[in-house]
């Protein structure tokens, strides 16, 4: 029995920065954090790296949000809501309390806090690669 040809699958178009930026970061968390599957896939995707580009658009650190993952995994998502400036700057503190708030209303216990702190830590990785990209682009 010979099988037909396979047809090649056409990635999906990428998406833009811009596009990116627009996402629903908190209802990501909401679902990205309740529901496994596409929901966690998309949190991990799009949602880390829409997040990624609005922190880099305001100059946050990486290291700011990898550090944010710590106390996250130390103290949990609703202690980390309830600081007084979680990353530094009035205009990140407002977006990632907004995050943290929404993940809090999620997460039930401490693999609920381990799943928050790891996306974190992918936001935090992708803002550093954002990083090292823009200075290469910029040296050549």
């Amino acid at each position: 029995m010979t099988s037909a040809p396979q047809t090649p699958q056409t990635p999906p178009p990428g998406r833009t920065d811009d596009e990116l930026a627009q996402s629903d970061i908190p209802a990501m968390l909401r679902y990205g954090l309740s529901f496994a599957g596409p929901h966690r896939t998309a949190l991990f995707g799009d949602g880390a790296v829409g997040a990624a580009v609005l922190l880099d658009r305001i100059g946050i650190q990486p290291r700011a949000v990898a550090f944010l993952a710590k106390v996250v995994r130390r103290g949990g998502v609703r202690y980390a809501a309830e600081l007084r400036e979680p990353v530094p700057g009035d205009e990140a503190v407002s977006m990632v309390r907004a995050w943290l708030e929404s993940a809090a209303t999620a997460v039930g216990g401490v693999d609920g806090d381990e799943e928050a702190a790891r996306w974190l830590e992918a936001v935090a990785e992708l803002l550093s690669l954002r990083r090292v990209h823009d200075s290469r682009v910029v040296g050549e």
